[in-house]
């Protein structure tokens, strides 16, 4: 599946600028049983003009049935990847980090 058609064909917020932000979608395609699924992936600005770990939330992963798992964390992480090239400009020596490495970051700066 291509999370990142999904994910830009769902999308319900986002909010992504040079001091972090966040993506909302709708999950509810992908797991019919539950209602009303969201997730999210969000970024908190740590000052000095870098951005800190990219996290995600979700309303539904209590309810997942075992067979959807795997389907569940692979979105999961195909949103924070999405969420990441939306945040990560290119030239910026701050900013231009792979994922990898802006995941070594910390959450938060407080």
């Amino acid at each position: 599946m291509n999370y990142n058609e999904y994910i830009e064909s769902h999308t319900l917020r986002c909010e992504a600028g040079f001091r972090g932000g966040g993506i909302e979608i709708d999950c509810t395609e992908l797991f019919p049983y539950i209602e009303e699924a969201g997730m999210t992936a969000y970024q908190n600005y740590l000052g000095g003009g870098i951005l800190g770990a990219i996290q995600s939330s979700n309303n539904f992963e209590h309810e997942l049935k075992k067979r959807d798992r795997k389907k569940f964390e692979a979105l999961r992480d195909a949103l924070k990847r999405y969420f990441h090239n939306l945040t990560n400009h290119e030239g910026d020596e701050w900013e231009e980090k792979t994922y990898e490495l802006n995941q070594r970051k910390p959450v938060s700066a407080y």
